[in-house]
């Protein structure tokens, strides 16, 4: 992994963190939905995630790390930017509460 690739993947690492910063006193999608500036805050992370993950990460880097769904990443952002048939708040709440563990702890793995 090149230097700009480990910067990337780390500013990657810090959005997933704020966001299971933010939600880790939630107990599910109900509370999550009641503070709209934690709801901003997450999908705003989300989105910087997904486009750092397309744009800013090299393609080789991308094709050896298979483990993290690269093309999911970007897709989450798609929906969120381009908002198709709206944000489905049941998806991100999904997202934020299975998904980003798994991928921070991906993501350490090549932090180290």
């Amino acid at each position: 992994m090149n230097n700009k690739d480990s910067q990337v993947l780390e500013k990657i690492y810090n959005h997933v963190i704020s966001v299971l910063k933010y939600c880790e006193d939630c107990k599910g999608l109900d509370e999550f939905q009641a503070s709209s500036m934690r709801v901003d805050a997450c999908v705003f992370n989300l989105m910087q995630i997904g486009e750092l993950a397309k744009i800013s990460l090299a393609d080789e880097f991308k094709e050896t790390v298979t483990t993290i769904p690269w093309k999911q990443l970007y897709g989450m952002r798609n929906r969120i930017v381009h908002g198709y048939s709206g944000v489905d708040m049941c998806i991100v709440w999904d997202t934020i509460h299975e998904d980003l563990p798994l991928l921070k702890e991906e993501i350490e793995k090549y932090l180290k």
